[in-house]
């Protein structure tokens, strides 16, 4: 069920984690067993549930700056394009509780010097708990921990009173994502592109290589001709070598041959 709506593989050894998930959702719904619970979903006359099904058996793993490598060689990737008057369009498709975007939105305004960077970065995730939490902006203190102290002064308030223990990113950084739910294995995605960027980290890692192979197709369209697309450090597109080529350290480009099917606009 959970790979026919997002396309999320699960073998066998996850069986304790999605147990303890779904019994979850039966406390809360107030159903007396999984094969209820699964009949009611399967019968989709609750799109609320549903929806609290695939957020409950999504994992959500994320940090400020995970895989720290990536953002120097985004900054030197958009390098490239300042000084033409051009606006910066990046996609995060994986934003999870909004770490990763909220880490780009930093690189670009370190990159521009300035907190207000000609550029717009869409957000996705098919959960929509987590998008929540992402557009909200705030966060524990000890996520923060790992951060530069001058980042986090520069890029965070502290909370106080009954927000103490807590920090909240600027408005400048929020201004310039967009959060939205977007299905990957959805047939038609509503954004247009062309993204200098797209960063789609350690979400391939629960997709087949067949839905693996039919999500980077649908990337090739969305990024410009020297685009490059982000992968997580445990990820690898060899499958898809007619679709991307690596440039090292979980970072590709197109190939030729999928250049002239890419957007040109």
């Amino acid at each position: 069920m959970l790979y026919e709506r997002v396309g999320i593989s699960l073998s066998p050894v996850k069986m304790d984690m999605v147990y303890s998930r779904l019994a979850r959702r039966l406390r809360a719904t107030g159903t007396s067993s999984f094969v209820q619970y699964l009949n009611n979903l399967e019968r989709g006359d609750d799109s609320d549930e549903t929806e609290a099904f695939t957020n409950a058996l999504t994992t959500n793993l994320t940090a400020f700056f995970r895989e720290e490598h990536h953002f120097p060689a985004l900054a030197e990737h958009i390098k490239r394009y300042m000084g033409k008057g051009q606006h910066i369009n990046l996609w995060c498709s994986a934003s999870s509780t909004g770490e990763e975007s909220y880490s780009m939105a930093m690189t670009m305004i370190d990159l521009f010097g300035t907190y207000t960077p000609p550029v717009t970065i869409l957000a996705t995730d098919i959960d929509t708990n987590v998008l929540r939490k992402a557009a909200a902006g705030v966060y524990p203190l000890d996520r923060l921990e790992k951060l530069p102290r001058d980042m986090a002064k520069r890029f965070f308030l502290k909370g106080t009173g009954s927000h103490e223990g807590h920090a909240k990113v600027r408005h400048e950084l929020q201004d310039m994502i967009t959060f939205r739910q977007i299905n990957l294995l959805d047939e038609k995605w509503p954004m247009r592109g062309p993204f200098e960027a797209i960063f789609c980290r350690n979400v391939m890692i629960y997709f087949d290589k067949q839905t693996q192979y039919k999500i980077l197709e649908k990337f090739v369209p969305l990024l410009r001709p020297d685009g490059l697309l982000f992968a997580g450090h445990s990820e690898s597109f060899y499958h898809a070598a007619d679709l991307f080529k690596s440039r090292g350290k979980t970072v590709y480009e197109l190939t030729a041959e999928a250049k002239t099917r890419a957007y040109h606009g």
